[in-house]
């Protein structure tokens, strides 16, 4: 019983230790960040011009771009 123990907490502990790995190198870490372009519309990812907006800031959530005074795309 106690070999079996032994191996079930080594393979929680791998597996606790690969999550480690992918979330500190971003692979499980922030999703990308929703952009505020500097006319004030709110990009978020996989819309029309997330990837062409380049000059922006930079918000957690589309929530918190909208209460920072940005403003949904007309289209």
């Amino acid at each position: 019983m106690y070999h079996y123990d032994n191996l079930i907490f080594m393979k929680i502990m791998n597996i606790l230790a690969i999550a480690g790995i992918f979330v500190s190198t971003g692979v499980l870490g922030q999703a990308e960040p929703v952009k505020m372009s500097e006319s004030g519309i709110c990009h978020a990812p996989n819309t029309t011009y997330y990837k062409q907006t380049k000059h922006f800031t930079a918000y957690p959530t589309l929530k918190d771009c909208l209460n920072a005074g940005g403003r949904m795309p007309k289209k």
